[in-house]
């Protein structure tokens, strides 16, 4: 998403995860960024005057959504707080059409 007024641009990834692990999202969390580190440093180095943010919004195969983590990611993206609710539930029923 890119907000050209206050010179930022976040980087959204989702990814799937086996959550039987509770600790699946920082799994997939340390996975992303390493996977995006050298595309954001890059990007820093051409524009130094913008912010760049990586979010992460990691799901399990069975199902599983952290929803505060999602909420917590939502509200850094200034999602208003009545689009939320319907955000987290759109993504969860996608998980579950696509498991």
């Amino acid at each position: 998403m890119i907000n050209q007024s206050h010179r930022t641009l976040n980087i959204l990834e989702f990814k799937r995860s086996s959550d039987i692990n509770e600790d699946f999202l920082r799994v997939k969390d340390d996975e992303a960024n390493e996977q995006h580190k050298s595309i954001i440093e890059a990007l820093k180095a051409a524009a130094p005057e913008w912010t760049f943010e990586q979010l992460n919004f990691a799901a399990g195969i069975r199902g599983a959504v952290v929803a505060d983590d999602c909420y917590n990611k939502l509200e850094r993206l200034n999602v208003q707080e009545g689009e939320k609710d319907k955000i987290l539930l759109a993504h969860v029923q996608r998980i579950c059409e696509a498991h």
